[in-house]
């Protein structure tokens, strides 16, 4: 099957709503052009039957033509026949062009939010994404569904006036001029409302993304007992919704009745025209029961004319969004280069702070500020542009699959995904993938250290579980290891989170391992034997803890004190303990 290509962001011609909404219109042609097809045929075989039913009544009942009644009756029957199989036929194709606009969207933007990784936190808020995977993907879909009623309401309006025009010349000059003036006065309600559902759809992403500020962080908000602060800000945020919603609803409301009104309006001076001309013998009662029949028929392609106008505006301000959000761009470009062979755990530096991480050591960074841990983690880890290196090779020059399988950052924003708790600790190692070749460390293909054997095993994990010190959170759990997390991993306390995460971490058994204050949530005698425990898992490894924790940094083969984004010291815990700046840090001193 020949894959129809993604619309390229940096091409100018697919950042506009109207180019996206376009592209997918192509791509669902099949399905859009089925859809209009059907709904076409369904509303001429619709619009059809008042002319034969004026048939029967003026050859058949009137004339007294039995076989021109039964004649005309069956072509009722038939018209009835197809009309109902072409609007199930239309009905499907457009809930196949919904659901695949919809979920092709979808698509777009999880690739799009992979593709931006680290930096998505950063340039979108959480809000922003939640209404565009849940609200914005749906009314794109109803927006390309429409057009199958939309062209076929075309159609219908079309067949309606011709045989209007057919049989009175002056009943088809009202509705063909009727029928633009309708639209003309619809069009200019679409405009406000066009710039009040941007506005709300605006106001509704900063509410969601506050709600789920509060949700994730309510148990810190609980603690500092900020609850009422964030329930007041949320409930202004919701009232100024609330308006935009309801300032919404006023044009729809205009709208809406526009829909009955002016329909109404014009089947009113149809029947009218059409009654005074069988008064002056100008028209058959057949004709007139025909025309009335057209005059109530046109309400329904009219409405659907206005939905499907009503639908493309919303839809428009939804593609408006994405396109905005599909636009962005990663903060640095991945490397092309092919990756240099292996040669074995390499030091991971990093010249603009001066810091080293030796290969396969236990190294520990004490930082003066908590901003620089989270700087240098992101640089090591090649979370934003730096000029690290591993080995002699720059991150820069990696491909990013090759950066994320050697070296994994964990810290304690890192959430726990719901479902059994054995699997989400496992991970995607298994035997398999290292061979089981009964040894502590495997080796690939390559001869790469690839880490423990059978690091997705259930005798790995449990190593993994006492080094974390996670023993006390499985016994807890009624079924242990298959326990299930709940979303987010609600059912757990803040440090049962952060020892469940580590041990996560200790299962993927990178090459190196950056951990940021992997033990702030812990109590010192906990610290101690998870400091112990993680050592001894990792031994050979290379391992970099951020903290300054006198427990962990005591049991580093090496530590380096951090001041300014710069290493500015470096040795033991012990030696660094006559720095004074190292131990004000450490300590908690305070300094003059």
């Amino acid at each position: 099957m020949r894959r129809f290509p993604d619309p390229d962001p940096g091409n100018p011609d697919h950042r506009s709503p109207t180019s996206y909404l376009l592209w997918l219109a192509a791509y669902q042609r099949n399905a859009l052009f089925a859809g209009a097809l059907y709904g076409i045929v369904h509303v001429v075989a619709q619009a059809l039957v008042p002319a034969a039913v004026g048939k029967a009544i003026d050859t058949g009942i009137i004339a007294r033509d039995q076989r021109a009644l039964l004649l005309w009756g069956g072509a009722v029957v038939v018209l009835g026949v197809v009309q109902a199989t072409a609007g199930i036929l239309r009905d499907r194709a457009a809930l196949t062009t919904r659901l695949g606009a919809s979920y092709r969207t979808a698509q777009h933007i999880a690739r799009q939010a992979a593709r931006l990784g680290a930096a998505l936190p950063k340039r979108v808020a959480k809000g922003e994404i939640v209404n565009a995977g849940v609200v914005d993907i749906g009314r794109l879909g109803d927006a390309l569904a429409e057009t199958a009623r939309g062209s076929g309401a075309i159609v219908a309006i079309a067949v309606v006036a011709a045989i209007l025009l057919h049989t009175s010349w002056q009943l088809g000059l009202v509705v063909l001029l009727g029928v633009p003036l309708m639209v003309g006065v619809v069009s200019l309600l679409l405009r406000p409302l066009h710039r009040r559902q941007q506005r709300l759809r605006e106001q509704q992403a900063e509410l969601t993304g506050r709600a789920v500020d509060i949700v994730s962080g309510l148990r810190v908000l609980r603690g500092i007992g900020g609850e009422e602060v964030f329930a007041d800000r949320y409930r202004a945020d919701s009232q100024r919704v609330r308006a935009a919603g309801v300032a919404v609803a006023r044009v729809e409301a205009l709208l809406d009745g526009a829909k009955v009104l002016l329909p109404g309006l014009l089947t009113t001076v149809v029947v009218w025209l059409g009654a005074h001309y069988v008064a002056t013998g100008r028209m058959g009662a057949g004709q007139l029961v025909a025309f009335y029949g057209y005059a109530v028929f046109l309400v329904d392609p009219l409405r659907r004319l206005t939905n499907a106008a009503g639908r493309l505006t919303q839809g428009h301000v939804a593609a408006r969004r994405i396109t905005a959000f599909l636009a962005l761009r990663p903060e640095f470009a991945p490397s092309a280069v092919a990756p240099a062979p292996y040669q074995g755990p390499a030091p991971l530096t990093d010249p603009a702070s001066g810091l080293t991480v030796a290969p396969g050591r236990f190294t520990a960074v004490a930082c003066a500020s908590p901003a620089d841990a989270a700087t240098l983690a992101a640089r090591l880890g090649r979370y934003t542009d730096s000029a690290v290196t591993l080995g002699d090779t720059p991150l820069a020059d990696l491909p990013p699959d090759e950066i994320r399988r050697r070296i994994l950052v964990a810290d304690n924003d890192d959430r726990l995904f719901a479902g059994p708790l054995r699997e989400e600790l496992r991970g995607r190692g298994s035997d398999a993938e290292v061979g089981g070749r009964g040894r502590d460390v495997a080796l690939d293909g390559r001869g790469r250290g690839v880490g423990l054997v059978g690091r997705g095993s259930d005798a790995v994990l449990e190593r993994a579980v006492d080094a974390a010190c996670a023993r006390d959170i499985v016994e807890a759990l009624p079924d242990g290891l298959d326990d299930l997390v709940e979303e987010s991993g609600r059912n757990f306390s803040g440090g049962q989170q952060q020892r469940l995460r580590l041990v996560r971490a200790l299962m993927a058994d990178p090459e190196v391992l950056i951990l940021i204050e992997p033990t702030s949530a812990v109590d010192a005698h906990t610290e101690a034997r998870i400091a112990h425990g993680v050592g001894e898992l990792r031994a050979g490894r290379t391992t970099l803890v951020f903290t300054t924790s006198p427990v962990v940094l005591d049991r580093a083969d090496h530590v380096v004190y951090v001041q300014g984004a710069k290493a500015v010291a470096q040795g033991s815990h012990g030696d660094l303990l006559t720095d004074v700046r190292y131990r004000s840090v450490v300590a908690r001193e305070e300094t003059e």
